[in-house]
């Protein structure tokens, strides 16, 4: 019987992984490269070189192009390539890659004798990708909010407010600094929609998943709003990818990618999305909004399925696009592992340690309280890193510190989750931090509702083979639903399931319960409220053993 796989490839901050799942027989991988321990002449950590500005961050793109090629490589070693029916790309969202007019000839005319890295060196006309962690363009977003009409037009128009990190704010600093650049730049990819273009040896769309993710698209007519692009550079639809709003096949491999690592030349490719879409599919959500999620990355994020979109004004949070072509809430918190990780490491811990800690102290934390802005943050808003601590936490505790953060972190979820408008019965929790007992324990007790995990960790990748699968399936005549497909692969209740710890939830949600209290921290910080002393002593009264 003739095997069949689908390939999902995802290309994180840190490092590419691919998933193959096969329907009725489950999952084959994850298989993985890290960026800083690959190649470490990049100079990376945490897949991003050091900058003398915290605020830029930004990738030499012939980096993916080596663990792509490196990856593919490993997969034909499995034996794998020779069976893939369909592939879907992921990719960390909002990056932007910057191509010459020689790009569609360059990708067509690759051969399959030659690396990656050395047949496309030639098709860039920026050497360095701004991505998601890039937070320099807070000018060009008060000029596009300013032009568009204020914030709320552009969150309504766009998904989201104008944002440090969006491609729409990137692309207007990069022609008002380097016009000449500009000029030579012929085509404008998202990080997802470069990949698959190296995929199919042309110029890829990309999907509403992350192309809303960008203030340059009406996420209600589903497509590039000319309001916005009129608001960011000139001359700029020309230079986009075609959107499309839900998935489909749009084309083949390219021959060299036959030649090169053994894929059928009939091999299909779907159109790419970013890592958070495909999480959403990955996790089972499409379709569910009463299950909500959380990614414990580099960054964290919380996001879920929505039957509509909503009308009402917000400041933070976006609103992209759904394989199926309906809609998806996300927010993002950069400070996810990277705070954790700080944590962690200046106490000389393991995560082993962490969790353990987590699950020896008490919920609350005594009222001590860290705000980790080991970086500039998302959300909420702030530019400034340092850690922040309140309520006498001592720099040198290392169980306060621990606790400290794991709980600032699933408050801030909470609290900044609030605009959706519907609280989940259950959260699905993914990414590297789902792994570790004592984080997945703190969240359950934040939220009062189980946390659950399940097999595969690798969420992003995962939908992006599932996608794969459902476009392929469909395309050759099969109605297949996702709930059906992801049941096929990913067995329901395989995960562990956490449930909040007796008493522990009313310590964060009861009058004077922790969760006021780290609020009003947010708000002094931000310079919108007096100091939290007033606060934490009300939960300590109300907590006495705290």
């Amino acid at each position: 019987m003739e095997r069949r796989f689908f390939l999902g490839v995802d290309l994180s901050t840190q490092s590419v992984t691919a998933v193959a799942v096969s329907l009725g027989a489950g999952v084959a991988g994850p298989f993985s490269i890290n960026f800083d321990q690959a190649y470490p002449r990049y100079g990376t950590r945490g897949g991003v070189p050091p900058s003398d500005d915290p605020l830029k961050v930004r990738v030499n793109p012939l980096l993916w192009l080596e663990a792509l090629d490196d990856l593919l490589g490993t997969l034909q070693a499995e034996g794998l390539t020779r069976d893939v029916a369909a592939i879907g790309v992921s990719a960390q969202q909002h990056g932007t890659v910057y191509l010459t007019a020689h790009a569609e000839r360059l990708l067509a005319g690759l051969s399959p004798t030659t690396p990656l890295a050395i047949g496309l060196a030639e098709i860039f006309s920026r050497w360095e990708c701004p991505i998601w962690m890039d937070a320099s363009t807070s000018a060009e977003c008060r000029e596009i909010t300013a032009a568009l009409g204020g914030t709320a037009a552009v969150a309504r128009l766009t998904g989201s407010v104008a944002t440090e990190r969006f491609a729409g704010p990137q692309i207007r600093k990069f022609w008002k600094e380097a016009p000449e650049l500009y000029a030579r730049t012929a085509h404008i990819a998202l990080i997802s929609s470069f990949v698959t273009s190296v995929l199919t040896g042309g110029l890829a769309p990309v999907d509403a998943g992350d192309g809303y993710g960008t203030n340059l698209a009406d996420i209600r007519a589903g497509d590039w709003s000319g309001e916005a692009l009129d608001a960011c550079a000139p001359e700029l639809l020309t230079r986009l990818p075609r959107l499309v709003a839900a998935d489909r096949v749009i084309g083949t491999v390219a021959p060299y990618l036959a030649g090169r690592f053994g894929f059928r030349p009939d091999t299909q490719v779907i159109v790419g999305s970013g890592d958070n879409p495909c999480s959403l599919v990955g996790l089972g959500l499409i379709g569910a909004p009463d299950r909500h999620a959380v990614s414990l990355g580099t960054s964290d994020t919380y996001f879920g399925y929505m039957n509509g979109l909503p009308e009402a004004a917000r400041s933070e949070g976006h609103l992209f696009g759904a394989a199926d072509g309906g809609a998806m809430f996300l927010v993002c918190f950069k400070n996810g592992s990277i705070a954790r990780e700080r944590i962690k490491d200046d106490f000389g811990l393991t995560w082993e340690d962490v969790s353990r800690i987590l699950l020896a102290t008490p919920p609350g934390n005594g009222g001590r309280i860290m705000l980790p802005y080991v970086l500039p943050e998302i959300t909420p808003r702030v530019l400034e890193a340092g850690v922040r601590r309140y309520g006498g936490l001592a720099a040198e505790d290392p169980a306060g510190n621990v606790r400290a953060v794991a709980e600032a972190q699933a408050m801030a979820l909470y609290l900044h989750a609030d605009w959706t408008g519907r609280r989940p019965e259950r959260i699905l929790v993914t990414a590297g931090g789902s792994e570790n007992p004592g984080l997945l324990q703190v969240l359950a007790d934040v939220f009062g509702v189980e946390v659950q995990t399940h097999d595969v960790t690798q969420s992003a990748a995962l939908g992006g083979a599932l996608r794969a699968a459902h476009a392929w399936l469909n395309d050759h005549g099969a109605v297949v639903g996702w709930g059906g497909l992801f049941r096929s692969v990913i067995t329901p209740g395989s995960g562990r399931i956490i449930r909040p710890a007796p008493g522990a939830s009313i310590r964060f949600h009861a009058p004077g319960g922790l969760i006021a209290a780290y609020a009003a921290c947010e708000r002094h910080v931000l310079g919108r409220g007096p100091d939290p002393g007033e606060a934490i002593r009300a939960f300590r009264a109300a907590f006495s053993d705290g």
